[in-house]
């Protein structure tokens, strides 16, 4: 898109659609006699998005605890520990989304041969009692089998469940008569599935209940949520394995194996480290960090006003709808399933990225300065000055986005947020310093 009326236009949109989603929420502030109510979100419930959108804090400006969990991998296999380990992470991740936690932070850490660790990060809980009660009893796996709604009536209510039209009551086949779990892909469909192992006694206890259910449903259930649709058991399974086939992807067959498996490998957990971060705490960093960065933005609007005059202000305004830009990206994210967690250090590579933003623009003025002093004509000297800019602006950032990708894949924790938010900060300081300030200055010096 070259056309500059275009391109101003565009940025014109896109200016008033930021501003829109940055705008605070407003409840009954009152105008004279009027009183006003302002909520963006509701425009996106229009739209059927029922997540508001909200700029998501991490454990440090949240306030929050942070537990470090070390497992016990004596009783596993050495080469299931990994497998285990991970099996453990999903099941207290289950735990805390199911008890309402907001954008709780679980990964896993392998310190040498035999230390392996779960770090929990719970935002907005600082009950420490309460944090381990959640997290600290195992992952209950069962099957249940199929019933007729007369036998239902017969059993006490907690021993039946009803789901897709069809009463269930529990057998007595749990998680600790599983060996293990694969995921494979059947030989006619090519669909993936999961392959199940049981145990000697595990095995023997399948082949009752396959055998007096053929025709009927198996369903599975893992801390009192069910799996997904309940398979019909096509005839009875006498080999001690199973399968479980349904329309799954591949990344759903791989995660149900992975629950599973947390059923199968229960891996005793105890706690190394505790910290509680008061909320308190996180608004006083937060505050501060806002500081810091709007007195580095007005320092940062002085000196290129001081430096380049007119430009400077161009360049200023730039970066002005630059921050919008990526604020609104922010609180854009927090509808999806991968929003971005702002915490301390993803401000810092916030208030990087600013930085990095005017970097650019004095490149380009400063070409453009020499252009002028070798006689050419302001409008020559514009194009000139972005074009012959350009590359050094161009493997700059680039050479910045790799050391961001190593630093995201490699890094863990807080180095992932830096790494995520100073990446995405260069690629909209690119748009900024290179889109915007060129066509503000085409439309100025035309």
């Amino acid at each position: 898109m070259r056309n500059p009326r275009t391109l101003f236009w565009l940025i014109i949109v896109l200016t008033i659609v930021a501003v829109f989603i940055n705008l605070p929420v407003v409840n009954n502030i009152k105008i004279g006699n009027y009183k006003l109510n302002f909520d963006p979100n509701v425009v996106l419930q229009k739209l059927n998005i029922t997540q508001p959108m909200t700029f998501r804090r991490g454990l440090d400006l949240e306030g929050g605890t942070s537990l470090v969990l070390k497992a016990d991998m004596n009783s596993i296999p050495q080469d299931q520990r990994t497998n285990a380990l991970d099996s453990a992470r999903v099941v207290i991740e289950n735990r805390v989304n199911l008890f309402g936690v907001s954008e709780p932070v679980v990964q896993t850490m392998i310190l040498g041969n035999n230390d392996y660790r779960i770090s929990v990060d719970l935002p907005g809980l600082t009950d420490v009692n309460q944090v381990r009660s959640l997290i600290g009893t195992t992952a209950q796996l069962s099957f249940w089998e199929e019933i007729s709604s007369a036998s239902a009536r017969l059993l006490p209510v907690n021993q039946v469940i009803y789901a897709y039209g069809t009463y269930y009551k529990k057998t007595n086949l749990t998680g600790a008569d599983i060996q293990s779990t694969s995921v494979t892909f059947d030989s006619q469909s090519g669909q993936p599935q999961v392959q199940l192992t049981f145990t000697s006694g595990g095995g023997k206890k399948f082949g009752d209940i396959t055998s007096r259910l053929v025709g009927k449903r198996l369903a599975i259930v893992l801390d009192n949520q069910l799996l997904g649709y309940p398979p019909t058991v096509q005839e009875p399974i006498l080999n001690g394995s199973g399968v479980i086939n349904g329309n799954f992807t591949v990344d759903q067959a791989n995660q149900l194996s992975t629950e599973l498996n947390a059923g199968a490998l229960p891996v005793p957990l105890s706690v190394l480290s505790t910290s509680v971060i008061q909320p308190t705490l996180g608004t006083t960093s937060l505050e501060k960090s806002l500081f810091a960065g709007v007195l580095g933005f007005l320092i940062i609007v002085f000196f290129m006003m001081m430096l380049y005059g007119r430009l400077g202000f161009i360049a200023s305004l730039a970066l002005c709808l630059y921050t919008l830009f990526v604020l609104a990206i922010f609180k854009l994210s927090s509808v999806t399933p991968y929003g971005i967690t702002l915490t301390l250090s993803g401000i810092a590579g916030f208030i990087l990225s600013i930085g990095m933003a005017v970097d650019a623009n004095i490149l380009i003025f400063e070409r453009m300065k020499e252009e002028l002093r070798s006689g050419k004509s302001r409008e020559t000297s514009i194009e000139l000055g972005f074009s012959r800019a350009w590359t050094s602006i161009r493997d700059s950032n680039v050479s910045t986005l790799i050391t961001c990708f190593v630093l995201y894949e490699f890094g863990t924790g807080m180095v992932k947020g830096f790494a995520l938010v100073l990446a995405l900060g260069v690629l909209v300081s690119m748009f900024s310093a290179v889109v915007i300030t060129r066509t503000f200055l085409r439309q100025i010096f035309k």
